[in-house]
C-alpha cells in the first residue's frame, strides 16, 4: 500500500505523534505500546468479527492444497537436496530482514508488533544464518535448505498455485570467494543441478513434470562466468540452456531460471535463483558469496500434481 493510499492516516495523527512512533520511541517502548493497543483491540472483538475475518481475510484462510500432498512433495525435494543441511525456520524473522538487505518494500511484508515480520522469503532469513555460521568459522562452506510457508501482502497473481501464503523450497550456499570466482560458479551449478534432479525425482514418482529449460541471465561483466555454468550444467543434464541479458538490480550480476512445461502445454517459470550481495552487506566483507534459489513447491502440487 502506497503512502497516497494511506492518506487517511494523516488527519488522525499529528506530525509530532507520527514522528514519535516512527523515530523517537525506542524499539522496546514502541513494541510495548503496540502490544498494549493490540491487547485492547483483541479484548473488544466479538466472535462474529472473528468468523467474518476467517471468511474474508486471505492471510488467515487455510491452504487449498491437501497437506499430505505438500508433505510428499517436501520429502522428494529434501531427498534431492541431500548435500544441503535441512533447517526448520521460525514463522517470523527480524523486522526488515527483506527490505534492508534485499531491498523489498516493507509494504509487501506482514510486520508484527514485536519487532518481527512474518517470513515472506526464506532465502533472506537463511542469509542471516549463513552470516552467523561464517562468523564462527570463516572457512566454512555453508549449504542450507528448507521448505517453508511464506506470507506476502502484495497483490496475488491470477495464476494456478498462487496465494497470499504458499509453500517454497529453497537452497542457499555461502562462503569465501575463490580464484576466478570458482565458489560462485560451483554453487550456481550445484543449485541448478539439484533443482533438475528434484524435478527428475518428482517425474519418476508420478508428477506431471514436462520438458525443462534453463535460462542463464548475466550482465556483460559476468558473461564468462555464465559460460562456465552453462557448460557444466549441459554436461550433467540433457537440458536446454539459454543465455539472456540481465538487467534486474536485485541480483548480483547473474541469475538462473528453470521453466517447466505444464500438462496444459504452457512453460511455467517454476524455479528462480542467482547470486546476491546480501552477505557482503551483513558481514561488511566483499569476499563473502551468497547464492540462493527457490522453487514454488505449492505450484508443483497444483499444476504438476499426480494425475494431471
Amino acid at each position: 500500500m502506497s503512502k497516497k493510499e494511506r492518506s487517511w492516516v494523516g488527519p488522525s495523527l499529528s506530525a509530532e505523534t507520527r514522528d514519535a512512533l516512527s523515530f523517537d520511541l525506542s524499539p522496546s517502548q514502541l513494541w510495548s505500546l503496540l502490544l498494549d493497543v493490540m491487547e485492547k483491540r483483541a479484548s473488544d472483538r466479538a466472535t462474529g468479527d472473528l468468523r467474518e475475518q476467517w471468511l474474508k481475510d486471505r492471510f488467515v484462510q487455510p491452504c487449498a492444497v491437501d497437506q499430505r500432498a505438500l508433505h510428499e512433495i517436501d520429502g522428494h525435494l529434501l531427498a534431492a537436496a541431500a548435500a544441503f543441511e535441512a533447517v526448520e525456520l521460525s514463522p517470523v524473522a527480524p523486522l526488515g530482514v527483506c527490505s534492508s538487505v534485499g531491498l523489498a518494500s516493507q509494504n509487501k511484508i506482514v510486520s508484527t508488533v514485536r519487532g518481527t515480520e512474518v517470513v515472506s522469503d526464506p532465502t533472506n532469513v537463511l542469509a542471516l544464518e549463513c552470516a552467523r555460521r561464517l562468523q564462527e568459522n570463516s572457512a566454512a562452506h555453508v549449504r542450507l535448505t528448507t521448505n517453508h510457508r511464506c506470507l506476502r501482502a502484495q497483490e496475488i497473481p491470477n495464476k494456478p498455485g498462487f496465494a497470499a501464503h504458499f509453500r517454497m523450497f529453497c537452497l542457499v550456499s555461502a562462503g569465501h570467494e575463490r580464484e576466478n570466482r570458482e565458489f560462485t560458479s560451483d554453487a550456481l551449478v550445484e543449485h541448478i543441478n539439484t533443482h533438475l534432479s528434484a524435478l527428475k525425482r518428482l517425474a519418476e514418482h508420478g508428477y506431471a513434470i514436462g520438458e525443462q529449460k534453463v535460462r542463464l541471465l548475466s550482465t556483460a561483466a559476468n558473461v564468462q562466468l555464465a559460460d562456465r555454468i552453462a557448460a557444466a550444467v549441459s554436461a550433467a543434464h540433457s537440458v536446454s540452456v539459454q543465455r539472456q541479458d540481465l538487467d534486474h538490480p536485485y541480483y548480483d550480476g547473474i541469475r538462473f531460471m528453470i521453466d517447466v512445461r505444464a500438462p496444459n502445454g504452457l512453460q511455467i517459470p517454476l524455479i528462480d535463483g542467482g547470486a546476491f550481495d546480501w552477505l557482503r552487506k551483513l558481514a561488511s566483507n566483499r569476499k563473502r558469496v551468497f547464492v540462493a534459489s527457490g522453487m514454488g513447491s505449492q505450484v508443483v502440487a497444483v499444476v504438476f500434481g499426480k494425475g494431471r
